[in-house]
């Protein structure tokens, strides 16, 4: 910031002859567009400060929302095994079962078999 004050310093020293003129209007031309081009850079720094907290914001919002996905992948990949594990205990509980309701039919049916012969037998011999 000194070094623009030096060259308005230099500049008022270099036209301080002059009268007002062609000259003069000149510089108070360029004083202004500088005083615009000066707001101009400040918006704009403000802006780029605004911009970069909200994309810091949404970083954040984005890490935080991989973390929560990863929680919920691993959570899933865990109930899947749980629900596997369940599945082939059931399917064991189911055969065994099967199997046991099939032994006890197949001996009912032997049981009634002989009972069946041995009432024809019986009845056969009276």
């Amino acid at each position: 910031m000194n070094s623009r004050r030096d060259r308005r310093s230099s500049r008022a020293v270099l036209f301080d002859g002059i009268e007002e003129g062609g000259v003069r209007a000149s510089y108070n031309a360029h004083e202004i567009d500088e005083h615009g081009n000066e707001k101009a850079i400040d918006g704009l720094q403000d802006r780029v400060n605004i911009l970069k907290r909200l994309t810091g914001d949404i970083h954040g919002e984005l890490e935080t929302h991989n973390r929560l996905l990863d929680k919920m992948g691993h959570n899933m990949d865990d109930s899947r095994g749980t629900l596997y594990g369940s599945m082939d205990r059931f399917k064991k509980v189911f055969q065994t079962k099967s199997n046991r309701h099939m032994a006890a039919l197949v001996a009912s049916f032997i049981a009634f078999f002989f009972l069946i012969y041995y009432l024809i037998r019986y009845l056969s011999a009276i």
